[in-house]
């Protein structure tokens, strides 16, 4: 498979290297293991001659050639935050990067981007009427640049047609896993064991909800109302009157800056103030499904299994 890495200027060192290292792991076990699998070959392409990783290491970028590669990838420029995320968008060489993407997806390629790559995936329009994923804590940003992206920042990987997303940071790992996968799922296994790389089916365990950028004031007053009353349960009536909206104003905000109901997101403070307790203190399942308002501790256990994908057991032991 010829794999095309686009490195941008200031990528995000961890996020370039991950890849990378997935693939030579890769074709060194195809070698060990005689398995008849093809070997990825990978290349890094750059927009311009010199490209420097956000750490200020020079990275030895090849021109993009007039023939598509097989697969594409983009990986995470070295921003976290909003603002400068948005000025690093309207650089020229992010331009150029776009318009060569949409080139490569006319000629057949395989479309992939992870973290903060996502957004430069989307700048190019080729998300648009797609399913995506992206940083968790910046997807109130990316719905607000890219409401026609159907955005799911809860799972690690969407696949969508060619196109295909991995969340945060070492969603690179997963990326580069998946890509693996695709061509054998007996290599991918292995190379994840060599790795030592877990299975993350889901960013949702990760996510803290109080950490998610944004600057609605409907949606940070909302939160506020939510976060005072969650032992004693929800009223759409009550969070209309408490943040000055209508229920319809209310449940557009929560929408279009979060991709939740109001009823989604004040269960989501409720299993994050649950997990909190559980991680910070001894008190049973029970005292805490009090403490969040739900009925008794089986439902809490059902709702964290249903939404992080872990038990109460599991959530302990990470605290540790």
């Amino acid at each position: 498979m010829r794999i095309d890495v686009l490195a941008l200027d200031g990528v995000f060192d961890l996020g370039l290297s991950a890849v990378l290292d997935v693939f030579q792991t890769a074709n060194e076990l195809i070698e060990m293991s005689g398995l008849a699998v093809p070997r990825f070959v990978p290349r890094i392409v750059g927009i311009r001659r010199v490209v420097r990783t956000s750490h200020g290491l020079a990275v030895p970028v090849r021109p993009a050639g007039t023939r598509a590669p097989d697969c594409v990838v983009v990986p995470a420029i070295g921003l976290k935050m909003p603002g400068p995320l948005e000025a690093a968008l309207a650089r020229p060489d992010i331009r150029d990067a776009a318009s060569l993407l949409q080139r490569w997806a006319r000629q057949g390629a395989r479309m992939t981007a992870a973290c903060i790559g996502t957004f430069v995936l989307a700048e190019s329009g080729l998300l648009d009427a797609h399913r995506a994923t992206t940083t968790w804590w910046l997807a109130p940003l990316f719905r607000r640049r890219y409401p026609d992206v159907e955005l799911d920042e809860s799972d690690m990987i969407v696949t969508s047609g060619r196109f295909v997303t991995a969340g945060a940071a070492l969603g690179h790992l997963d990326l580069a896993l998946w890509l693996v996968r695709s061509v054998s799922p007996q290599l991918a296994t292995l190379t994840a064991k060599y790795l030592i790389v877990d299975s993350r089916p889901s960013q949702s365990a990760y996510a803290l909800v109080d950490h998610l950028a944004h600057d609605d004031p409907i949606v940070q007053r909302f939160e506020k109302w939510a976060r005072a009353r969650l032992a004693r349960g929800f009223s759409l009536d009550e969070a209309a009157r408490s943040v000055g909206a209508s229920k319809r104003t209310l449940a557009r905000h929560l929408r279009d800056v979060l991709g939740k109901t109001p009823l989604a997101y004040f269960q989501s403070l409720r299993v994050e103030r649950a997990v909190h307790l559980l991680k910070t203190g001894d008190a049973s399942v029970e005292e805490i499904a009090t403490r969040v308002g739900y009925a008794d501790g089986a439902t809490l256990r059902m709702l964290l299994r249903r939404q992080l994908n872990r038990g109460v057991k599991e959530i302990r032991r990470s605290a540790l």
